[in-house]
Parts: C-alpha cells; sequence; structure tokens
C-alpha cells in the first residue's frame, strides 16, 4: 500500500526549469523482460541444467562479493557454463531460435521504450549473451546497434565425443552438489559452513583446474560476460561517446550484475533505480521500484529528463496516488503509459538507511512474483 502523502498544492511543473536531452541506460533481465535467458536456455538445453545453473550462480555471488576473487566479476556464470552448451551440442542457430522464441516483456516494456528513446538518448545493457540481446531489441522494435551483450560465438569453438561424455559426467557431479547458502555479511571461505566450503572447493577445482585443460577450457579465457564491471565499462562509453555527463544519466538495474553500474552512475552525480532489484541491487540504489509494468519507468524518465535528479527525488519523497496523478496531468502524458501507471499505482520509495533492509525484503518478494520463484532468487 502507498504511504499516505498530502496533496501537492498546486501545479507541481511550476517554475521548473527544462534541461537539456540526457542519457537512460537500462538493463533488460529484470527491468525491461521476466527472462533469464541464459538461466532457461541452461534448463531447456540440459538434463537438470536448472540444477547446474542455480548452483553456478550461487558461486559467481561467493567469488564476486565475498571472495572477491582477482580479476573475477559478477556474472561470470555465463562463461562457466558454456563448456556444458557444447556437451549438450548447443548451438549458435539453436540459441539464437530459443531466444526469439521465449522473449518475455515485462507489461508495457516496448511502450515505455518507444518513449523514452524519443526523450533521451536510450540504451540497454545486458549481460546476457546477444543472441538474446538482439532478440530483445527486435520484440521492442529498439535499434540493435544501442543494445549491448555478452559477446559469443558458440560454433568456433570444437570437442570430441570424449570430452563431451567427460563434462557430462562433471555435470552430474555439480547437480548433485547442495545448494551454497552465503552467510549474513560473509566475508571470507571461512564464514560459510564446512558442507559449503567443500562445495566451493570442489567448484574451484573443476572450473580453475580440470576445464581449463580441456579444448572446452578455450571459451573460460576468451568470453567475457558483460557483469559487474564490466557493464559498468560499457555505461561508462557510452556517456563518452555522447559527450555527456553522469549526472545527466539514469540508470536502472536489479541484480548483483549491476552494483557497479548503480554505483558509478551513482556517485557522479546521475540517478540510479532499482526495479525490482536482489539485495546487491537494491543496496546500490537510490530508489525502489516495485512493480508488475514498466510503465512507473516511463514517469521517472521523463521527469528526470525534463526536470532533474531533484525533482525525481523530491516527486518520489511525496509519492502517493495523488501525486502521480497530479504529475501525470500536469506533464500533459496520455495514453497507455499514463492509464497503466495510473492502474498500477506502483509502489516507489527513496532508499534510506532506516527502512532498506524492508525494501530489500519487498523487493525481492515482489521480483519472485513478476519473474517467477526460479529466476527470482538468483542473484
Amino acid at each position: 500500500m502507498l504511504p499516505i502523502i498530502p496533496k501537492i498544492q498546486g501545479s507541481m511543473l511550476k517554475g521548473i526549469k527544462l534541461t537539456k536531452k540526457k542519457i537512460f541506460v537500462s538493463d533488460c533481465e529484470g527491468p525491461l523482460s521476466t527472462n533469464d535467458n541464459a538461466f532457461e536456455a541452461t534448463a531447456y538445453f540440459i538434463e537438470n541444467g536448472d540444477k547446474l545453473f542455480a548452483l553456478v550462480s550461487k558461486y559467481d555471488d561467493v567469488l564476486a562479493d565475498v571472495i572477491k576473487k582477482p580479476d573475477y566479476k559478477a556474472g561470470n556464470t555465463l562463461k562457466l557454463i558454456l563448456p556444458f552448451f557444447k556437451a549438450y551440442d548447443v548451438t549458435d542457430q539453436k540459441l539464437r531460435d530459443f531466444s526469439y522464441k521465449t522473449v518475455r516483456l515485462v507489461y508495457c516494456a516496448k511502450d515505455t521504450l518507444q518513449f523514452i528513446k524519443n526523450i533521451m538518448h536510450a540504451f540497454i545493457v545486458n549481460t546476457g549473451y546477444e543472441h538474446y540481446t538482439s532478440a530483445l531489441c527486435d520484440r521492442l522494435d529498439f535499434p540493435r546497434e544501442n543494445g549491448y551483450g555478452t559477446k559469443l560465438q558458440l560454433d568456433k569453438y570444437q570437442i570430441d565425443e570424449t570430452e563431451k561424455k567427460v563434462l557430462r559426467k562433471i555435470k552430474e557431479e555439480i547437480v548433485a552438489m547442495p545448494m551454497i547458502t552465503i552467510p549474513e555479511n560473509a566475508k571470507s571461505i571461512h564464514d560459510f559452513s564446512r558442507q559449503d566450503q567443500e562445495t566451493i572447493r570442489k567448484l574451484d577445482e573443476i572450473f580453475w583446474d580440470i576445464i581449463p585443460k580441456m579444448k572446452s577450457g578455450k571459451l573460460l579465457n576468451e568470453v567475457d560476460p558483460r557483469g559487474g564491471w564490466k557493464k559498468a565499462e560499457t555505461v561508462k562509453m557510452i556517456v563518452g561517446k555522447l559527450n555527456g555527463d553522469f549526472a545527466d544519466t539514469m540508470y536502472v538495474g536489479d541484480s548483483i550484475t549491476d552494483v557497479e553500474s548503480l554505483e558509478l552512475v551513482r556517485r557522479n552525480g546521475g540517478l540510479a533505480i532499482s526495479f525490482n532489484g536482489n539485495e546487491y541491487a537494491v543496496r546500490k540504489a537510490e530508489i525502489a521500484v516495485f512493480s508488475g509494468s514498466t510503465a512507473i519507468t516511463s514517469i521517472l524518465a521523463d521527469a528526470f529528463s525534463r526536470f532533474g535528479k531533484e525533482y525525481v527525488l523530491e516527486l518520489v519523497k511525496k509519492w502517493s496516488s495523488s501525486t502521480l496523478e497530479n504529475y501525470v496531468s500536469d506533464a500533459g502524458l496520455h495514453g497507455k503509459i499514463a492509464k497503466q501507471c495510473l492502474e498500477d499505482s506502483p509502489r516507489v520509495e527513496l532508499v534510506t538507511i532506516q527502512n532498506i533492509n524492508r525494501l530489500i525484503k519487498e523487493s525481492c518478494a515482489i521480483r519472485k512474483k513478476v519473474r517467477g520463484e526460479a529466476i527470482g532468487t538468483l542473484g
């Protein structure tokens, strides 16, 4: 339920100075689509692939956020599972076809992107494979050249039947392992249970000793997922290419792969937003959005584009159904976006030290509701 806030008196937009065209950058899986394409592809092509991906993803969180393995970044799950793609004969065309068939947009996403790209420089930066990023851009009628994903050419890597059998056996070993539980405030491997320490040790051996010696090990060396600091580098490149300013940049993310991008934009005066984010995203965002529709993203982007960050923060601070109605009316917004936003009555809150734990809990809950339990629990 929205907090009860007194209605703002008079026109909300009166006396507000219009500003120059700004930059909008969004993650795609979460803020724009309900997919986790890599998870879904792994589950589809590989027997017990859902279990394989879930454990490797949790291991990825451990290495990126707890152990902080040197030169390791969040999102590397997407390269760690690739040897198993080869073991199960996944090709670029199969992955491309699967991606096109399974794109599921968050409600109103196409309308939101069409609206935003007309008022701001708009970009999608995705950790997922380019196969999926291209499929998503096509579904959104969004220019492919403004969509960035993880570069991957599966077909250029060849392995023999013997190696495929070995990898399938390793896969069976992994899916039989217990799921890792990350203790609250864990700082090192020693903070984990003995069972989880053993699982992490076995996965270390598999991914950093055994597989690198195989032909498929080239995938671990050559594929560079666009997550973590790699995603932030892409945001920095976009801002630089436009000769723009981070203070004029709005970033929307939802997961551990967005941490560095949210930090980068926020630290440099831009607007950092968590959209149905997990704990990693909420902790780094200034605004937490809870919604089954992207219409609210349109409203926040419109306000940021025309009136700047401080106006958006004030708008969210005074958020209520009447505040939203006033803004939609004063700004002259109409059509599906305005109608959907008013019908949804989305929740939006500033993230503070006082409310962050509650927001994380509530955001994780709606994340699972919108994207499903399996995907919603991934880092």
